[in-house]
């Protein structure tokens, strides 16, 4: 299945100048779901991993029903002031500015084996963060899987530490 065929794009969204990937066109069509999830798991599926991550909030549409077919938990990555219990955090820089992610500091284990699910690779900041976050609290990152990366903005070199996949490249 080309999942390009379920994939908007949206020009100028959200500033001028950005070719926005709208995966709710993906997220509607139960096959095109369907596939996704199955294959992203089948990518994970012989690689020993204790416990799926995601960030928010793409990574929860699509993290979860991973975890849920590989018979694993799900452990989400926040933004701040959204978790309730003690919390690890990361600051990471983007193009004007800063951002925080945050993490439960009881939600990863020292030496268990992560894999983190999102729906997008662009720069690689949020992905490299949430790594950071998760090796911070003594866990491993096993695979990187994304839905879908932008090839031209090179996030794959940030992340050249890690396993990366991608199911679809633009």
């Amino acid at each position: 299945m080309d999942l390009r065929n379920n994939i908007r794009s949206i020009m100028d969204f959200p500033k001028e100048g950005i070719d926005f990937k709208d995966i709710t066109t993906l997220l509607k069509d139960p096959a095109a779901l369907n596939y996704t999830v199955k294959k992203l798991a089948e990518n994970l599926k012989d690689k020993n991993i204790d416990m799926i991550v995601g960030p928010e909030a793409r990574g929860f549409i699509l993290g979860t029903p991973v975890a849920y077919e590989l018979g694993l938990g799900f452990i989400p990555i926040r933004k701040p002031g959204k978790l309730p219990a003690e919390i690890e955090s990361f600051s990471y820089g983007l193009e004007y500015g800063t951002d925080v992610l945050e993490i439960h500091r009881d939600a990863v284990q020292k030496g268990m084996r992560v894999a983190i699910v999102d729906d997008l690779l662009a720069t690689g900041g949020t992905l490299e963060a949430a790594a950071k976050l998760i090796e911070k609290l003594g866990g491993e990152i096993v695979s990187i899987q994304v839905l879908i990366e932008l090839e031209d903005m090179k996030g794959r070199e940030i992340l050249s530490g890690y396993e990366v996949e991608s199911l679809v490249q633009y």
